[in-house]
């Protein structure tokens, strides 16, 4: 099982992605890229494909396998899992070129909705005197939907922890919701704003935290504050309280 304990974990992990792909022409000439970044499979549609390409002036061999996708305790963790099936799940791409890699899904999902992960990691080629390789990872969504309608249905509430504010999003819909630019905005008109988020996902069934930082005191137990995002369906308004510490 692969786990990430907290968003702090998921960024470091994200960043070093990032890092990654902007030194790879530097150590070695490592660049790849795949289309698309996220794969919604509709209901009763068992299989899609991705696109891997190989931006780099040599051949690059890859890994490619799939992990059931929850979260746990506001954490994300990763499960194997023989219910996707990847083809092929090993492959060499040639210099410039492209492969394609097929997503089977084995059964459809039945309920709501099921999520996956993909991860795509390069195996590195044989050590060079004098070279340092940059392996990369990426990590691809899959999102598989179930044959009934699912929408996503979300309630937030703030709780003070360690001397910061968190919202807290528990998600009871059946899909999952994409929550970017969350704030929060005091009675006072002062704004919070989330810390840096790798992953702006909450999972259907699940509990997602984020800690909200700006300037100020803090509130106090029971105040209402105005809560802002964008989410896949749109723009969110809504006031969410402030829970007493326990």
């Amino acid at each position: 099982m692969i786990q990430w304990n907290s968003w702090r974990g998921m960024t470091l992990f994200f960043a070093a992605v990032a890092i990654q792909l902007l030194t790879g022409p530097v150590a070695g000439g490592q660049a790849l890229s795949v289309l698309p970044v996220n794969v919604m499979l509709g209901p009763n549609q068992r299989a899609a494909t991705l696109s891997l390409s190989n931006h780099d002036t040599k051949q690059m061999a890859i890994q490619i396998r799939a992990y059931a996708w929850n979260q746990k305790d506001g954490n994300d963790q990763l499960t194997d899992s023989d219910q996707l099936v990847v083809s092929p799940p090993i492959a060499t791409i040639a210099p410039g070129a492209m492969q394609v890699v097929r997503l089977i899904l084995r059964q459809p999902p039945a309920g709501r909705e099921v999520t996956y992960r993909i991860l795509v990691d390069q195996i590195p080629p044989p050590a060079e005197m004098g070279m340092v390789h940059v392996v990369l990872r990426l990590s691809i969504p899959i999102f598989a939907q179930p044959v009934t309608r699912a929408v996503p249905h979300i309630q937030f509430h703030i709780e003070q922890e360690g001397g910061q504010l968190v919202l807290v999003g528990v998600n009871n819909g059946l899909r999952h919701e994409a929550l970017r630019d969350i704030a929060l905005r005091t009675s006072d008109g002062r704004e919070l704003k989330e810390e840096p988020s790798a992953s702006p996902y909450i999972l259907a069934g699940s509990t997602r935290r984020w800690r909200m930082v700006g300037q100020g005191p803090l509130p106090l137990s029971n105040e209402s504050m105005r809560l802002t995002a964008h989410g896949d369906g749109g723009a969110i308004q809504q006031t969410v309280v402030v829970e007493a510490a326990p």
